[in-house]
């Protein structure tokens, strides 16, 4: 399978707690290509329920990343859940989405809304086998959805907590909530009207909708997880002049035979690049940013910045994933929203000594090209999924 799977979730609390009651889990195999990826709702909201959904979605994640059958491991969790005996239900349902890197997926529900399969603009129905459980409730039978699928290109696969469907609950315009036709057609409308939308935008589309349905106020916790099947966004960074001097035309070929996005960062390996394609750098002189030099446009290039204090800013910003979304419009978060708009992330370091980097003036933490490069790669791995290769020139 050629494409790229992405996967994001949105979030909105219950109004009333500072925690939230849902739990949503995502972990993928670079090796394998495999996604496993848990939504879990505990029973009621705050710290009990988050207690219960995290237990229950760990769970999920570790039994089935350690290759256990899905559906072994959805009965070993249905065995550790706590009950409620009062109300007759378990403490948490869940969602559990295994994808391999052909796009075959496994799909094991409990209790949580079945999910919402897109194809061609079109809702697809599937099959599903029901898996009775052990009677653990007298006059109550439980059981487990299981289904099987193979994930297309352009395919969406939506699935979401109640704190969705039941939105807007007792209200003029949805007394019984919000129905799964009319969360169909809503997804439907979104992708009409953005053909391309991303799994992350269509997730907060939703949750924005439910929470709208509630007036603003979340009756529930509300999480809502999208998948898509694409080609995958890929970008090329350029930073630092290479060691030998030879080389600089295989940074420019490397450069112009790129498909996708391309970033320069760092003068001297701009002035190369320009050189090598005859175009002009014009630096934007309405950044105003004391702590970020300003980018630059050149035709054939997404961005060009600086280079250390650029990409050891960014380094920062990227390991608190708020704080760089609400930062002025600046190089660093120019380059940050570059990296999160694509899935596969390809750095050419250039390994010149920059004699202008060993100033004892600057920063200790800032250190060498490299190390900060090294840093940035391995954040987008571990905490944004992203896959990324390295090369050195």
């Amino acid at each position: 399978m050629n494409s790229f799977i992405e996967v994001d979730y949105s979030q909105k609390w219950k109004s009333t707690e500072r925690i939230p009651g849902d739990i949503f889990l995502l972990s993928r195999d670079k090796t394998e290509g495999r996604i496993v990826c848990t939504l879990s709702d505990g029973l009621g909201s705050g710290v009990k329920a988050n207690v219960l959904a995290n237990l229950t979605a760990s769970m999920g994640q570790k039994f089935t990343t350690s290759k256990m059958d899905i559906i072994k491991s959805a009965q070993i969790i249905m065995k550790t859940l706590p009950i409620c005996k009062e109300r007759k239900i378990s403490y948490s349902t869940f969602t559990i989405v295994d994808i391999n890197s052909n796009g075959k997926a496994g799909i094991i529900e409990y209790d949580n809304p079945g999910f919402i399969l897109v194809r061609d603009n079109k809702i697809v129905q599937t099959d599903f086998t029901v898996i009775p459980l052990e009677n653990r409730f007298p006059g109550r039978k439980e059981k487990l959805k299981h289904t099987e699928l193979e994930l297309k290109s352009e395919d969406r696969l939506i699935f979401f907590s109640d704190g969705v469907s039941q939105s807007g609950m007792g209200t003029a315009a949805f007394p019984l909530g919000w129905r799964r036709p009319d969360i169909e057609n809503f997804i439907l409308q979104q992708i009409s009207q953005k053909r391309n939308i991303s799994a992350s935008e269509l997730s907060k589309k939703i949750v924005g909708r439910a929470l709208l349905n509630d007036i603003q106020k979340a009756k529930d916790d509300i999480t809502c997880a999208a998948i898509y099947v694409r080609k995958p966004r890929k970008l090329l960074l350029l930073s630092g002049p290479p060691i030998d001097p030879d080389n600089d035309i295989h940074l420019v070929n490397n450069f112009v035979k790129f498909q996708g996005h391309k970033v320069i960062c760092g003068g001297t390996t701009a002035q190369i690049i320009s050189k090598g394609i005859d175009e002009n750098i014009i630096t934007n002189l309405k950044e105003r940013d004391v702590d970020i030099p300003p980018s630059s446009e050149m035709e054939g290039a997404d961005l060009v910045t600086e280079g250390i204090l650029t990409l050891s800013k960014t380094a920062d910003m990227l390991e608190n994933k708020e704080s760089w979304s609400t930062m002025k419009p600046n190089a660093v978060k120019k380059l940050i929203t570059l990296f999160m708009n694509s899935d596969e992330v390809h750095f050419i370091i250039g390994t010149k000594i920059n004699e202008a980097h060993q100033d004892p003036s600057i920063p200790v933490e800032i250190g060498l090209r490299r190390t900060i490069v090294n840093r940035i790669k391995k954040i987008l791995e571990e905490k944004y999924l992203k896959k990324t290769t390295l090369e050195y020139l």
